[in-house]
C-alpha cells in the first residue's frame, strides 16, 4: 500500500476535525490529519468549558489533548505544525500536498479549517499586539496580576473570559459597541454580578497608545462621537473570528463573508469534499456543534466511499455498518 495514499483526508485538527478522524479511523479508514498549528484550535484558547455534556469542568487545552489522544489512538495519522502548499479537489483523487514537498492523496477530503481571532483594526493594534493587546485569555491572562485591564466585546466569549480574566486583574472593564450584549443569559448574570468588572456601553477603542508597550487607550462614545483617553495595562479581544478559508477559494462555493457552503450532511459542491465545524455556514458556533459536525461529515464521507468511489478505493466496506460512541 502506498504510505502517502488515504481514504480519507482531514484538513484542520480541532474539535470538528479531530472528531471527523476519530469517526473514520474507528470504522477502519485509513485516515490523514493535517494541521498548520498544534492541535485543538481555538478551543485550546479557552481557560474553562463548563458545558461539555459529560464533563463538569476541563481546560480547553487538556479537551484538547485527549481529542488528540483519541484519534491517534483509532489509528489516525497527524501532522501538526505544516503548511498546505497545494490543494487539488478535482477529480475523483484528490491531493494535498504539505511544506511543498510532501504530496498525500485521498478519495474524500474533510476541511475543517476553523477560524482565527478578528481584530478591530484601529490605529496602534498591529503595533502592540503581544504588548499589551492579547486575544487569548488563557494564554495572557496571569501576565496582568492585580493590573488594570479592557476586555473588548458583548458576546459569550467576552463576558465568559472578562470573568476568569478577574481572577488575575484588579479590575475589568468591558467596552462594548451596543446597549445590550449578545451572550447568554447565564455568562450577562455572572458578569454583571461579578464586584471587580464594569460595563462601558455604546463605545469602542479608536485607538491604543503606547511606545514599548499599551499604555493608553483611546474610547470613543458612539451616540455623541466623545473621545476619552484611559490609561491600562492591557486589553483583550473577544469579537469573534474569521473563517480559515482563503486558500480555499476558487475550489468550493463560499459565501460573501468567506464561510464553507454545505448541505445538511456537510457536503460541499465538490464531490467527495465534506466540510466541518466554525468554517461552515452556520448560526451557532460551539465545541459540542464542532464535535456534532465532526460526526456528520464523516459519517457522510463513509457513505461516499461505500457508494460513489470506484470499486478499487473501497477499502472499508463492513467495518464500518455500525457506529456507536
Amino acid at each position: 500500500m502506498d504510505t502517502n495514499i488515504f481514504d480519507a483526508i482531514v484538513i484542520g485538527a480541532g474539535p470538528a476535525g479531530l472528531t471527523a478522524g476519530m469517526y473514520l479511523a474507528r470504522a477502519k479508514a485509513r485516515t490523514l490529519i493535517l494541521n498548520d498549528g498544534t492541535a485543538g484550535g481555538q478551543m485550546v484558547l479557552t481557560h474553562e468549558i463548563a458545558n461539555y455534556p459529560g464533563v463538569e469542568s476541563i481546560s480547553g487545552y487538556q479537551l484538547a489533548t485527549i481529542m488528540r489522544n483519541q484519534a491517534k489512538h483509532f489509528g489516525c495519522t497527524i501532522r501538526t505544525n505544516v503548511k498546505i502548499t497545494e490543494l487539488d479537489l478535482d477529480g475523483e483523487m484528490k491531493s494535498v500536498e504539505v511544506n511543498g514537498k510532501d504530496r498525500y492523496g485521498a478519495r474524500t477530503i474533510i476541511l475543517a479549517p476553523g477560524g482565527r481571532s478578528r481584530t478591530l483594526g484601529v490605529p496602534g493594534e498591529d503595533r502592540l499586539k503581544g504588548k499589551g493587546i492579547s486575544y487569548c485569555a488563557t494564554c495572557d491572562g496571569d501576565f496582568f496580576q492585580d493590573k488594570d485591564i479592557i476586555v473588548v466585546g458583548g458576546g459569550n466569549s467576552a463576558l465568559e473570559e472578562a470573568v476568569s480574566l478577574t481572577k488575575y486583574a484588579r479590575s475589568v472593564t468591558i467596552v462594548h459597541q451596543f446597549d445590550h450584549f449578545q451572550a447568554f443569559p447565564h455568562a450577562i448574570e455572572e458578569a454583571q454580578a461579578n464586584p471587580k468588572i464594569r460595563f462601558v456601553m455604546e463605545s469602542r477603542i479608536a485607538e491604543f497608545i503606547g511606545d514599548e508597550a499599551l499604555e493608553r487607550v483611546r474610547i470613543e462614545h458612539i451616540p455623541t462621537q466623545q473621545l476619552t483617553e484611559t490609561p491600562i495595562d492591557g486589553v483583550f479581544v473577544f469579537i469573534g473570528y474569521m473563517p480559515n478559508t482563503e486558500s480555499l477559494r476558487g475550489k468550493v462555493a463560499l459565501t460573501d463573508s468567506g464561510e464553507i457552503v454545505v448541505s445538511s450532511l456537510l457536503e460541499t459542491n465538490v464531490p467527495g469534499v465534506f466540510a466541518a465545524g466554525d468554517a461552515t455556514t452556520k448560526r451557532f458556533r460551539q465545541i459540542t456543534t464542532a464535535v456534532a459536525d465532526g460526526t456528520v461529515s464523516a459519517l457522510a464521507a463513509m457513505e461516499y466511499l461505500r457508494t460513489a468511489a470506484a470499486p478499487d478505493a473501497r477499502t472499508v466496506i463492513a467495518a464500518q455498518e455500525e457506529m456507536v460512541v
